[in-house]
């Protein structure tokens, strides 16, 4: 999802997904954290976005220890986003423990962005095939802004072709913009603040695990085929509905979730 130009602290605040969700999801998680511990504050956590979230890492330091989130929602195996979940899910138990304030809104915050982009539609397209077959490179062999934003065909004609293909109209990254800049200016003045976490899912989370919760949401999401009706018709006013009523507050009921079992666990 969009986080801002990611060129400068706060350029998301305003129209950025990540950091609404983000802000979402504290409130909805802030009546049900447990007594004794202290999860970082809204602003704390947004200070590891946009520049300093996972979006500004790739402009800064294309595939050195770049994160991909990106998942298929029909492979069982696709497990790599699943473990990155994990794994940022136990540093942020951990942190909350240790009541290091600083780590735990950096796990926070990185654990949401991986959870946003997992559910984001434009996510589920195989997006690192698309990069080998245009690029003639794997995606983290991407190592430069360069690398990553010009395909050296094998002729003038091979080049353009190429590049039209993944920047031009309809190309495989304009699309993937195009949908995200369409959910973020759809929600950007929609308050949803009926978003809430009932008893029956924080016991649903604590009971299966986040993991399990997240695939859940992701067969959902999927089930909603919002991308491929991106793919036929553009943005339309039933897309911007979706995301308004359904995408985001599935989304940020997750994050909040997520939150809320990292604070039990703590505790425990």
């Amino acid at each position: 999802m969009y986080s801002g130009t990611t060129l400068r602290h706060g350029s998301g605040s305003l129209i950025g997904v990540h950091q609404k969700i983000d802000r979402i999801a504290r409130r909805c998680a802030a009546a049900a954290l447990p007594a004794g511990v202290k999860f970082p504050s809204q602003k704390l956590i947004l200070r590891f976005e946009g520049k300093n979230g996972p979006d500004g890492l790739k402009r800064k330091s294309p595939a050195h220890d770049e994160p991909w989130h990106f998942i298929n929602p029909e492979d069982p195996d696709d497990r790599a986003l699943l473990d990155m979940i994990d794994d940022h899910y136990v540093n942020l138990v951990d942190a909350l423990r240790s009541k290091n304030e600083a780590r735990a809104a950096f796990e926070a915050s990185w654990l949401a962005h991986a959870i946003v982009d997992g559910l984001t539609p434009a996510h589920h397209y195989p997006l690192a095939d698309k990069i080998e077959e245009l690029f003639g490179v794997q995606h983290e062999d991407r190592d430069s802004l360069r690398k990553k934003t010009v395909i050296k065909g094998e002729t003038h004609i091979d080049t353009l072709t190429k590049n039209w293909a993944y920047w031009g109209t309809k190309g495989v990254f304009t699309d993937h913009y195009q949908f995200e800049w369409g959910v973020a200016t759809a929600i950007a003045l929609a308050p949803m603040r009926d978003v809430k976490l009932s008893e029956t899912a924080r016991k649903h989370v604590v009971k299966e695990g986040v993991e399990k919760v997240f695939l859940e949401a992701l067969h959902d999401v999927n089930e909603l085929h919002m991308y491929d009706e991106f793919h036929a018709s553009g943005w339309t006013r039933h897309l911007a509905f979706q995301s308004r009523r359904i995408l985001i507050p599935r989304i940020a009921e997750t994050v909040a979730l997520a939150w809320y079992a990292a604070a039990e666990e703590a505790t425990k």
